[in-house]
């Protein structure tokens, strides 16, 4: 996935702090984003990026509806333009739908006006499909500058990251993925996941629906509780 940002050209690839923290998840320095709550907090967001995707989005939402569980996916808008059904789909089962641009580029190299275009572009999308919805925004790849997150900000949309990483794209098995999760968890944690793929639609997340599956158990059997990214902001604005 960061291979994307890092190789080819090397524009991001310069070494030092602001290399980070224009793709680092927890970073900061560009503009607040939600991370999480703090560590050892009971709840845990599941989080699928590059969305909608047939037929693992499907599946995912049969895997969440056996445990009960909600989670927070961001969508590419000109899938959901494509397969306005899935995302009905996903918002009928109660759960929530965020922005993740219409195209999916790495937005570091857009111009502001590109970068509005493709926030409007995927906002047009999802209220096609769906009508009212959240206003969660998560940057392809993580990657933004300081007038990404300014633009996003004007558009009225909240900017999402997260703190752990399951390594879902490129994984060989289920049990990877379980693996990168669990050493990682620790509690109030925003998981990135993947149900689509952004170089094309139809992209294979067999491993990640299973994951998710013992996810959840484990879990789930240590009392941790599964909640939507909306619903962890409000837990972290009582704290």
């Amino acid at each position: 996935m960061w291979g994307y940002l890092i190789g080819g050209a090397g524009v991001i690839a310069a070494s030092g702090a602001a290399s980070y923290q224009a793709i680092g998840p927890t970073a900061q320095w560009y503009g607040r984003t939600f991370i999480g709550l703090p560590r050892g907090a009971k709840e845990i967001a599941l989080t699928y990026d590059d969305g909608p995707n047939d037929p693992h989005t499907f599946r995912l939402l049969e895997v969440l509806a056996r445990h009960d569980v909600r989670a927070t996916f961001f969508l590419i808008g000109r899938y959901a333009r494509q397969r306005p059904d899935i995302v009905q789909e996903i918002v009928k089962s109660g759960h929530a739908v965020g922005n993740h641009t219409f195209t999916h580029p790495a937005l570091v190299f857009q111009t502001a006006r590109q970068i509005k275009v493709e926030l409007e572009s995927c906002t047009r999308a999802l209220d096609d499909a769906v009508g009212a919805h959240s206003n969660l925004f998560r940057p392809p790849f993580g990657a933004r500058r300081p007038a990404v997150l300014r633009i996003a900000r004007d558009l009225g949309l909240l900017r999402v990251m997260w703190n752990v990483t399951g390594y879902d794209w490129n994984a060989k098995s289920s049990e990877s993925i379980e693996r990168n999760v669990a050493r990682q968890v620790r509690g109030g944690d925003v998981l990135l996941l993947h149900d689509g793929g952004h170089l094309q639609f139809g992209a294979d997340r067999a491993f990640t629906v299973k994951a998710t599956d013992n996810i959840i158990a484990r879990y789930k059997s240590q009392g941790r509780e599964f909640v939507t990214i909306q619903a962890m902001m409000k837990s972290a604005q009582s704290t």
